[in-house]
């Protein structure tokens, strides 16, 4: 269950947000005023909602809450679900939930999850994967997945070992075959996770992504409390390389543990940074990043789902997460370098602010401009040259980014 104490109580008044307007019996009907927005996910070709759920709340809830969960969550857009617990109640539950309806889901389901009889477990063994697949196809009702989710791969010798491996031979086999559509892979290693995106064949990567994670080094502990006493001060750079390649290269990131583990970023006195977030600012600090199409939210009962619904009607003020992460010392490890969180925007003129500087990043790992960086940016509507010097980007920017210096600085680059 999530918490929210006082100081996070207090943070939603101050953005607007009450107490009361989290509670069920208060909303309004309409499901078109809170529908969910789409994004892409990545290069499938497949839109997305950006706000998914995930699996954890439906081993605790009967079929008909299950039911009426999905309801929900489907009457205001949610289209995206995660299915990595093979618990056969969790299975049985989920496929009730979205029968008669499974062409208006998109379903990420974990290839290498089995159920032993008593618990799940992760195996490699392609025999066990076959079985759970195979199972979980049965509960849903289907016989194919969006997207086949090799699940979780957390140390770089673990990805070596599945290069190797007759389990990769097995899920490409089934994206041969069409029982899933697209391949993806879950790590909470932002190491691993760049080694994904960068190995062609996955093309999303389900990867741990908050404010408290993005500032601990590759292969840390997450769980460990003792991991968050030597956390840096702002993200990690392996993580700002790990966005900054998916976002360029279109490799789509389902984002998971957007509320921390156990939801611990939502009270202060849980959270590894010592202040509280609203559950909408924990969603927009995960869409933030361009390469994440869907920030997957583990609503445990219908309160939970509203709660997080609240994005889809928040301010810019009550998304805004800067002002607290400030309080934290939350700046950029590569201090006034832009992660293309996107919170520079809007531009009064248009500029695409996150996608230039992505695009000027890149050029200057070259010695020559690559042409196609080139075309890249001269398809862009607005150009760099086009910057009014307001500076009004540089006052919203959480990591202190000399945007106006970078607009120049891609002007000389790109419009010789």
């Amino acid at each position: 269950m999530r918490k929210i104490t006082v100081i996070a109580i207090i943070a939603l008044v101050i953005t607007g947000t009450s107490c009361e307007s989290r509670s069920s019996k208060n909303r309004s009907q309409n499901p078109a005023e809170m529908r969910v927005k789409t994004r892409p996910l990545g290069n499938t070709g497949i839109q997305v909602g950006e706000i998914g759920i995930g699996c954890g709340a439906f081993g605790k809830l009967t079929e008909d809450e299950s039911r009426e969960l999905m309801d929900i969550a489907i009457e205001n857009g949610i289209n995206y679900i995660d299915i990595y617990d093979a618990n056969p109640v969790v299975r049985g539950n989920i496929g009730y939930a979205i029968r008669g309806r499974r062409d208006r889901m998109v379903i990420q389901g974990h290839i290498g999850s089995y159920w032993n009889g008593t618990a799940y477990e992760r195996t490699l063994d392609v025999d066990k994967a076959e079985a759970g697949l195979k199972d979980l196809l049965k509960f849903l009702e289907t016989d194919y997945l969006e997207v086949g989710m090799i699940h979780i791969c957390d140390k770089p010798e673990d990805w070596n070992t599945l290069l190797d491996s007759d389990f990769l031979k097995f899920v490409k086999q089934l994206k041969e075959e069409g029982t899933i559509k697209h391949i993806g892979m879950s790590t909470h290693n932002a190491e691993v996770a760049l080694m994904a995106a960068k190995s062609g064949f996955i093309e999303v990567i389900m990867f741990s992504l908050n404010p408290a994670f993005d500032r601990l080094k590759p292969g840390t502990n997450v769980w460990d409390p003792k991991s968050y006493d030597n956390m840096s001060a702002g993200i990690d750079p392996v993580r700002v390389e790990l966005y900054d390649y998916c976002a360029q290269h279109k490799v789509a990131i389902t984002a998971m543990k957007v509320f921390g583990g156990g939801g611990k970023l939502l009270n202060a006195q849980d959270s590894p940074l010592k202040v509280g977030l609203t559950p909408v600012q924990c969603i927009s600090y995960a869409l933030s990043k361009p390469c994440v199409a869907t920030a997957i939210c583990g609503a445990g009962n219908i309160d939970e789902l509203h709660s997080d619904l609240d994005y889809c009607e928040a301010t810019e003020e009550q998304k805004d997460y800067s002002s607290v992460l400030k309080d934290t010392g939350a700046k950029s490890m590569a201090a006034r370098e832009c992660t293309y969180c996107n919170h520079c925007s809007p531009c009064p003129v248009g500029i695409d602010i996150p996608k230039i500087n992505a695009l000027l990043d890149e050029a200057g790992k070259y010695e020559k401009v690559p042409e196609d960086l080139i075309s890249e940016y001269n398809s862009l509507t607005h150009k760099a040259s086009e910057c009014i010097g307001c500076g009004a980007c540089e006052t919203r920017c959480p990591f202190d980014v000399p945007v106006r210096e970078q607009m120049k600085k891609a002007t000389e680059i790109f419009e010789k």
